[in-house]
């Protein structure tokens, strides 16, 4: 695909951006492209890395998120927080 037809990075799901850069990578591993092409690929290549990073900075977030606890009204701070019937005593 030309490079003018290519989507805009900011568009691209983690791995469409992800396959486009294994692209890339390989393009530039290979040696063949002429100066200005792998420049052009090496900045979209780190254009990709960068909303792969991104993605998955993310998602890592929304997991923190989700992992952590809601509320902390549940959770008793001492025993005097514990109910009356639970003295501890004997009877």
């Amino acid at each position: 695909m030309p490079e003018n037809e290519l989507p805009e990075v900011q568009t691209l799901g983690y791995e469409q951006a992800r396959d486009e850069l294994i692209g890339i990578v390989r393009s530039l591993e290979s040696g063949q492209a002429p100066l200005e092409d792998t420049l052009a690929l090496w900045e979209r290549g780190e254009a990709l890395a960068d909303r792969c990073r991104a993605i998955l900075d993310a998602a890592s977030a929304r997991l923190s998120r989700a992992e952590a606890p809601t509320s902390h009204a549940d959770v008793p701070l001492s025993r005097a927080d514990t109910p009356a019937s639970d003295s501890g005593q004997l009877d």
